[in-house]
């Protein structure tokens, strides 16, 4: 098991298939005055098989599971292709797919016959108006919720992640909890990151998950759970007299550095070793220029071992850090 200079081993992989996305989400990829998105070309995105041999490369290191992110993975084409590639791996145990949604009522029965079990779908508000408001291209929940229905129909286990923020979306937090609590849906509260340097992210701002978690339990009592493994980001809670669960990310308030064993993989082909990194390292380059997989093997060794990130809890009471931090839409959530 390859482990990282705080003992964390390298379990969970990330991939980023695009760096595309169809939201403008005022959290992640706003749309601000005078910025214009330039996105990569076909050429600079890792292909199909770049893709599958680093993942080969990861399980052979330790990693378990991987889920694949954008941008918006769903707008990867032949994304099905891919995941049916990836299933191929001996000693994977778990692939899963975090989307927003709007395209999963579409793409379900493709996820579903290439293999994939479960989605994690990003959706922040029931209300229209507020999740217009926050998607900022104007889509409206009903293509989300349909395209969840389909997936749960297709026999894909399905979470919602809700990233809440004071002032967005806080009063969809128990409309939410109602609908999905109905549905038997797992919904997990996320709560507001300052993540990359764009989302003009303030301490304020932050709605901790146990404000989130004493405004629910008023209501709908919880009882909490177990953790299911290692490195499990969220807290876990069921609503008492049922199976379905909630979930709390607790990343500002309670950071879970100590557990991380998340590497990601940008659709360029660079490894992070943080979700707040500001710097990548280029694998893509050197398997153009013919490196073997060994070289691979030592390149991502040196990186992993050296590994000593621990921004949220360094962050700590001091929320001012600044530096340059990559954007969330480029290696996923």
């Amino acid at each position: 098991m390859l482990v990282d200079a705080l003992n964390r081993p390298l379990l969970d992989l990330r991939i980023s298939v695009t760096d595309r996305c169809n939201f403008r989400c005022v959290y992640c990829m706003p749309e601000t005055d005078g910025k214009t998105y330039c996105f990569m070309k076909k050429s600079q995105l890792m292909t199909f098989e770049e893709i599958v041999r680093l993942a080969n490369i990861f399980v052979s290191l330790g990693v378990r599971k991987i889920r694949l992110t954008g941008g918006e993975p769903l707008l990867r084409k032949d994304i099905d292709v891919l995941i049916s590639m990836l299933n191929k791996i001996e000693g994977l145990q778990d692939i899963s797919v975090t989307t927003n949604g709007f395209l999963l009522k579409r793409y379900a029965s493709r996820l579903k016959q290439a293999g994939i079990h479960r989605v994690n779908v990003s959706l922040d508000a029931i209300n229209d108006d507020v999740f217009s408001a926050i998607n900022g291209v104007g889509v409206k929940s009903k293509s989300i919720l349909e395209g969840i229905d389909e997936a749960v129909r297709q026999g894909i286990a399905v979470k919602v992640n809700m990233v809440v923020k004071k002032g967005m979306n806080d009063t969809e937090v128990l409309p939410m909890a109602r609908y999905f609590k109905e549905k038997g849906i797992t919904l997990r509260f996320i709560e507001f990151m300052d993540v990359g340097s764009i989302n003009g992210w303030k301490l304020d701002e932050v709605l901790t998950s146990k404000n989130i978690f004493d405004m629910i339990s008023q209501e709908m009592p919880l009882e909490p759970l177990e953790r299911n493994y290692l490195g499990e980001v969220a807290k876990r809670y069921r609503y008492i007299g049922t199976d379905t669960e909630v979930g709390f990310i607790s990343s500002v308030s309670h950071p879970f550095c100590a557990d991380c064993t998340r590497c990601r993989l940008s659709a360029e082909g660079k490894i992070y070793t943080c979700l707040f990194a500001s710097d990548g390292v280029d694998l893509l380059t050197n398997i153009r220029n013919g490196a073997s997989d060994q070289d691979l093997i030592s390149q991502i060794e040196s990186v992993w071992q050296v590994r000593k990130d621990r921004y949220s809890e360094v962050r700590g009471k001091n929320t001012t850090l600044k530096g340059k931090r990559i954007e969330m839409s480029y290696i996923g959530g």
